[in-house]
Parts: C-alpha cells; structure tokens; sequence
C-alpha cells in the first residue's frame, strides 16, 4: 500500500512539473492527456486545481469590479489579496466545469473525447493565463501600486495599453493551447506498426 501511495504522490508531482512544462513543450504534455484512467486523471487533479485557481485569479484582477476595490476604504491591500483569490477561486471553477461543458457539447460531434479529458485540457490551456499572474502582476503593481485598485489612478493611457496588450498574448497563447490540445485528442492515436 505504501508503495501505491509513493508512486500516486510521484505522479502527481510529474504532473504538477509538467503544468509548466505546457508552457515549453505544449505537444508533449497535452497529448498525455488521452490517458483518461482513473489513475491518470487523479495524478493530474492537483496540477488542474492549480492551474484553474490561479488562472481563474489572473482572469478576475482585470475585471473592472476589481479595478475599483480600493474606492471603498475598507478594502486595504490584504482584503484585494482575499477577495482575490477567492474570487478567482470562483471564477476559475466556473470557467473549468460550465466552459468545459460547453466544449465538450462542441467537441461531441466529432466524438472520442471525455468530459474530462476536454476539462482537463481547458485546465492545462489556461497555463499562459496563470503565468501571467506571476509576470505580469508584479511589474504592473511595480509600476502604478494600489493605483491599480482605484478609479482615476495613475494606470491610465498609453502604460495601462501596453499591460492590456501583453495580457491579451498571454489569453491568445492560452486559446492556441486549447485549439492545440483539442486537436490532439479528437485525432485518433497512431497506431504502432508490428514488426
């Protein structure tokens, strides 16, 4: 049993592993996917908890609603940080199970994919979302501070711009890993010639 135990912790670190590495070698990862085993779903579910939540966070902080939050002087910057990740824990679900869905209603016509492996997939496609929490978060709170979170702040114009423009690539990035993952799956696996 504990083996089982050692070998379930080892894979789901693999695959946590390759939640970044989709960012890379995109192919290689999603195609993996076709395993659809119990086992091979259960290893993924952390690295998708991840990825949704913190896509679903990335997604929420460039709502208008969160570009207001600090109007209100009762939200300081731990209350953005909560309402944040909560919010975008959320969001990030909702997107995964009703987006799915949707794609897995689309996705039907040609057949040979699970709901699963299409929220899978949709998960691991919103990896460029969740990278950039981590590039271009940083440098925009750099930039403008708690502005971000105000109306009429300082993240206005032609800088603001630049940041919508370079989250829109990460978005883009993350549609072309879906279309890509979605074609690798509803493709029926290459047989192997006997020798």
């Amino acid at each position: 049993m504990n083996a089982r135990v050692a070998s379930s912790a080892g894979d789901e670190l693999v695959w946590l592993q390759r939640a970044l590495i989709v960012l890379v070698r995109p192919r290689e990862v999603l195609a993996l996917m076709r395993d659809d085993s119990e086992a091979a779903a259960r290893a993924r579910s952390e690295a998708v908890l991840a990825l949704v939540w913190l896509s679903g966070i990335a997604s929420v902080l460039w709502t208008p609603t969160y570009g207001h939050l600090q109007d209100d002087v009762a939200n300081d910057a731990l209350n953005v940080a909560v309402i944040a990740f909560i919010g975008g824990g959320i969001y990030g679900a909702l997107v995964y199970f009703l987006g799915g869905l949707v794609l897995y209603a689309l996705t039907r016509i040609a057949g040979g994919i699970t709901y699963r492996q299409v929220r899978h997939v949709l998960a691991f496609a919103s990896a460029p979302v969740a990278l950039s929490l981590f590039v271009v978060w940083p440098v925009r709170l750099a930039v403008y501070g708690e502005d971000v979170f105000r109306r009429g702040g300082a993240d206005h114009g032609a800088g603001n711009t630049a940041f919508v423009v370079i989250e829109l690539a990460f978005v883009a990035w993350a549609l072309a890993l879906l279309v890509l993952g979605l074609r690798l799956l509803m493709r029926p696996e290459p047989q192997l010639e006997r020798v």
